[in-house]
């Protein structure tokens, strides 16, 4: 794979490259309606191919916080055409990497050394590169290391990447009025968490501790002499990602088995710790030989507040989605209905919410769930297609839901996501015995 020499960091720069990936898009819609004219029954399939990717060929380049929302977008398999999915997928660990130059000059400016003069061994090419770092495997005496670098100016570019897509997302998502600020300052405070590697060796450190009772799970040692800021060691895991594993896995048993470490890893920490690792995407975990599920990344941990949590699970129970009285005051307890909001808007959101819930949340409603259910996964891609094409929904107010919406919601699209892959059926209450 072609290596990267420089990486944009700088907001003309940066606002360059976006504009020129605007323009391949416009004229993959001008060469499409053309087409169309002549075929009217061409399906916007290939449209959708081409513009995935311009679109990924566009982001990859400048890495980053770019690079990451199409990893978000890529994890919402039940809203996103599939061509963006299949295209946007690869960013979670297939991009093209940092030449080795750049890779020695990232050590010496945040380690004092370059990469010969710390492990006995380190490979020139990196074996993984994501959105906001590669890794390379290095080793120590015998003993091999997962090594994750930063690409230089991930975090200088964070707040200039944000603000021009500001403009486009709130016209997407309908956002009205000041208060949508609270979304956009949310997401910029996870994205600069994402690049502490400090911070991510003390969560690591911390959630590996925590969460290291759970059966069939597993973390790497992390080595904090051979880290710093921007570098992060590891112990090296030999497994393949989730996505590899459910490619060719046919063993039931074995997707139940991985199924219910992550259940209940995920559980745990929300119900536990009230903290959650909200990145749960394939390039996150891998299976080992003894088809153990390995956790490898914590730079994404959301905190969830006591006065967020209570209402949003509450809400997944059946006897308060079905009480009219109690539904509708968790719902202005979450920032879902708004003090503000017309007899109108609050009958829509009303009954979009209980349908939404009454569906999203049915895993909550038994002691048993089974992931692989097709009709459960196909009503929630119809209720998002519904939404896509909802009139009055684009008319309404999309301003609404507190903050913690946003990385709590990714979480479990995520996790369904990758248990729907797995075919696990999973019990759901198991996680309460780790819980003393």
């Amino acid at each position: 794979m072609k290596t990267l020499d420089k990486i944009p960091t700088g907001k003309i720069e940066r606002a360059t490259q976006l504009v020129k990936t605007g323009i391949k898009v416009g004229g993959n819609y001008v060469a499409y309606y053309g087409e169309k004219i002549v075929n009217p029954s061409l399906t916007k399939e290939k449209l959708n191919e081409e513009n995935a990717e311009d679109i990924y060929d566009g982001l990859k380049n400048l890495k980053g916080s770019a690079l990451k929302v199409a990893q978000m977008l890529s994890m919402d398999k039940s809203i996103m055409p599939q061509a963006y999915v299949e295209k946007f997928s690869l960013s979670q660990f297939s991009v093209p990497p940092l030449s080795a130059p750049l890779v020695r000059k990232t050590f010496k400016k945040y380690l004092g050394k370059y990469p010969e003069d710390i492990y006995d061994t380190f490979t020139q090419d990196a074996v993984n590169a994501a959105s906001i770092g590669q890794v390379h495997k290095a080793s120590i005496s015998g003993e091999n290391f997962a090594v994750k670098i930063q690409y230089p100016g991930v975090a200088e570019s964070i707040s200039s990447d944000l603000a021009l897509v500001k403009p486009f997302a709130t016209r997407m998502f309908n956002l009205k009025g000041k208060d949508s600020e609270k979304y956009f300052k949310e997401v910029e405070n996870k994205l600069l968490e994402e690049t502490d590697y400090v911070l991510e060796l003390k969560q690591s450190l911390e959630v590996s501790e925590q969460c290291g009772k759970i059966k069939n799970l597993r973390f790497p040692k992390y080595f904090p002499a051979y880290s710093s800021e921007k570098i992060l060691t590891m112990e090296w895991i030999d497994g393949e990602h989730i996505s590899e594993f459910t490619a060719y896995n046919q063993d039931r048993e074995k997707g139940d088995k991985i199924g219910q470490a992550l259940w209940d890893f995920y559980m745990y920490q929300m119900h536990h710790l009230k903290q959650v690792h909200a990145d749960p995407h394939p390039g996150n975990f891998l299976i080992d030989k003894n088809d153990t599920l390995v956790a490898i990344d914590f730079g994404c941990i959301k905190q969830v507040p006591e006065d967020f949590y209570v209402p949003y699970f509450e809400l997944a129970k059946p006897e308060v989605i079905n009480n009219p009285e109690l539904f509708n005051k968790k719902l202005y307890e979450l920032e879902i209905l708004r003090h503000d909001d017309t007899k109108e808007e609050i009958i829509y959101f009303t009954k979009i919410f209980h349908d939404l819930l009454s569906l999203f949340t049915k895993p909550f409603h038994g002691e048993f769930f089974d992931f692989s259910d097709e009709d459960f996964f196909g009503k929630i891609a119809q209720m998002g297609e519904e939404f896509s094409k909802d009139t009055q929904l684009r008319k309404m107010n999309g301003n609404r839901g507190s903050k913690h919406f946003l990385y709590i919601n990714r979480t479990f699209f995520g996790l369904y996501n990758l248990l729907h892959d797995l075919k696990a059926r999973i019990q759901t209450t198991t996680f309460r015995e780790y819980i003393q």
